[in-house]
Parts: structure tokens; sequence; C-alpha cells
């Protein structure tokens, strides 16, 4: 069987003769279907208008596997038809994927291949590298690609031996699935002036065909790599478009223009900064002026001052952190809840053990808890802070 999609990927239709079929496999003495590997997915079509619905490469050669038992057999002639849209999708993004695997070579320390994968609605690069695609390197990445679509760079490809190539340093291999690699052979692609990588995939032949590329995101596959998602043809024009309107409603709402939002948005922090710092001063001025009533409330028991009360606007560390820091000084034992009674905090410095005091509260309403003799809290406890604090106040 010849396969043919990769050298001559713009052909569409075609006659072949059927080599063999097994149930809805069938193998045909040449075939422009590409079959799945090295990142890019099968193409899709019809066999003698049977839907196409997988295409594999085996040891025999490319399969297809049909969506239904197929009506002809071994040794017929039969007219097939590669789904043109898909296929040019496919052409598209693979193509993008080296441009932008060229810009990184502009922008990126000891650039190696990662990994690439083509879905339905974007596509990944992985890029191994030590150095971090922040956002201006991600935006510079989107740059340049779409400078290189736009200065209509030639793409070709040739077979070349498999040694020659692993001799030239500017050819950017994935050494994980050896894409490209044949035998004793090696398929390159080069986009002019800009790439040149080992692929078996499908490409257009300049990369005005590309299209506009919109760089959807950067994350991070693995130790040393960077994996950053694109989008080509109709997706990259919508999210570009939704990009171009959220930034325009964003411009509104801030009363400026689009090319000044980074100076909106720097005062808008800033004045959120202030504002912050506000409601942390006034909070501590309503703990402290609690805190103070507190202090007046205090109990002796058994020889032992009792601090007993809720404290608004603290978390559970803070609760610890404020019962502890009062144990000693104000009272003996500290035990304070926040308003609504989800957190408890209890701080001993005498000889009462804070963990065995929180066991109360647990006891009667549940929840969790725990700590060291001298601070302990607790949470998730089924009731109110006045229930709580009943626990600890003297009959």
């Amino acid at each position: 069987m010849t396969a043919r999609a990769a050298a001559e990927p713009y052909v569409t239709e075609f006659e072949a003769t059927v080599e063999r079929v097994d149930d809805r496999t069938v193998a045909l003495d040449e075939t422009y279907f590409y079959p799945e590997g090295g990142g890019q997915p099968a193409d899709r079509g019809t066999i003698d208008g049977v839907p196409v619905v997988d295409v594999q490469s085996t040891d025999d050669g490319v399969v297809h596997e049909l969506a239904e038992d197929p009506d002809f057999a071994a040794g017929d002639a039969v007219a097939a038809a590669v789904d043109e849209e898909f296929r040019t999708y496919c052409m598209r993004a693979h193509t993008a994927s080296h441009v932008l695997y060229g810009a990184g070579r502009q922008l990126l320390d000891d650039l190696g291949y990662g990994g690439f994968d083509i879905g339905e609605s974007k596509v990944r690069v992985d890029f191994r590298t030590p150095t971090e695609i922040d956002d201006d390197r991600l935006v510079e990445l989107e740059r340049l690609t779409n400078r290189a679509v736009w200065d209509s760079r030639a793409v070709s490809w040739e077979i070349v031996d498999r040694e020659t190539a692993l001799d030239r340093e500017d050819v950017a291999f994935n050494t994980k699935t050896e894409e490209g690699v044949t035998g004793d052979t090696v398929r390159i692609v080069t986009v002019d002036d800009w790439d040149v990588a080992a692929c078996g995939g499908t490409h257009v032949r300049n990369t005005r065909e590309i299209g506009p590329v919109t760089v959807l995101d950067r994350s991070n596959p693995g130790e040393g790599l960077t994996r950053v998602e694109f989008s080509v043809g109709q997706d990259a024009i919508d999210r570009r478009a939704t990009e171009h309107g959220n930034a325009r409603e964003a411009a509104r709402g801030l009363d400026t223009r689009i090319p000044d939002l980074p100076d909106a948005v720097d005062r808008l922090a800033d004045d959120r900064d202030a504002l912050q710092r506000e409601v942390e001063s006034l909070r501590e001025q309503v703990v402290e002026a609690r805190l103070s009533d507190l202090r007046e409330d205090v109990e002796t028991r058994d020889g032992r001052g009792w601090l007993v009360g809720d404290l608004p606007g603290l978390d559970a560390n803070d609760l610890a952190d404020v019962a502890q820091s009062m144990a000693g000084t104000a009272a003996d034992v500290v035990v304070l809840v926040d308003a609504e009674g989800a957190y408890l905090a209890v701080a001993a410095d005498c000889d009462l053990d804070a963990s065995d005091l929180v066991e109360h509260a647990t006891d009667a309403f549940g929840g969790g808890g725990g700590g060291s003799p001298s601070v302990a809290q607790a949470g998730g406890l089924d009731a109110s802070a006045d229930e709580i604090l009943d626990v600890y106040r003297s009959s």
C-alpha cells in the first residue's frame, strides 16, 4: 500500500483498488487518508459513500475503519473522498505548530520539542526549555507567529537520509514519538528562514494559508515543560473577537480607552489596596474595642482568671493567636469564638490543658479540634456562639 496524504496533502478525492476487507476494516492499494499519528488526528471522509471513522497505520500498511459493513470486496475499484474541511484545518494547525516553534527558537533558551496535539478547537505544543514563558513571552510568541504568517513564507518537505538529518543542528526532533522518522529516512518540513523539523504530518505550502493564530493559554504538564495552546481559523477569529469585546467592555467600565487599560487597572488595584488597608485598620479597632470589653469581664474561678467571649472578624488561626497572646496577661484561661460560632480557640497559662478544654465543646456539639496544652482550636461545631460559650461560663 502507498500512503500519499503527507506527500500530497491537497488531494482529497481519489480512486483506489481494495486490497482486503476484514469486517469494517479496509485496506486500499493506495490512500490519501492520513492515519492518526505524531499528534495529528486521523482524516475523516468516505469510501464508496461509507463514512470512514478512523485511519491507523499498522505493520501491514494503512487501514481504514468504516462506520458500517461495506458492499465492496477485495479487488473492487472504489471512489474515496477525504473530508476537505477537516483536512485543511489539520494542515493549517500542524503548520502553525511549526511556526510557533520557530518563534520559540527566537525567544527561549535550550529549546527542545516535548510534544504536540491537534484537538477539535485548539492545538498544543509542549516546549522543553528552562526559560519561563511568562505573559510577555506568550504575547511575543503570538506576535512572531502571526508575523511569519503575514510574511507568506514558503513551506516545503523532503525525504533525507536519517544520519544526514540527525547531523543537522537546525532540525527539531520529537524524540518521544520520532515523528517523521521512517526506517533509514527522515521527512523534513521546512518553513523558509524560520523553522526546520522532522515531521510526518500534512502541511500547507505557504504560511499565509494558516490564517490568524490566537494563543490561548499556557500550563506546565511536567518538569521542564511548558504547554502552549493556540487556535487557528474560525476558532482563532472567534476567540480574538471575544477578547476584543471584553477589552472594550472593561475599558468602558473603567471610563478609559483600551490602550490605557493597564494604567487604569493599576489605579484600580491601588484603590483596592488602600481600601483593604483601611478595612484592616477598622477591623483591628473593632477587635481591640471588643477585647477591651472582654478584659473587664474576666471571672475568677478556683483561683484562675477566665476570659470568655466572642470576637468578630477573625479566622481560626487569628483567633487562636489572639487567645494565646492574652493567656497569662489578661487571664489564665482565654476562650474565644467568632461571632457565628464557626471557630473556637482556647488558650491556657495554668495547670489546665487547652486541648482538654476544647473537647468540652466538641463532645457537646460535634465537630473536630485539637492542639497543645497551651493552645487548641475547634471547628464544625453544631451550635451558635452563645451556646458554645455557655459551656465555659460559670453557672
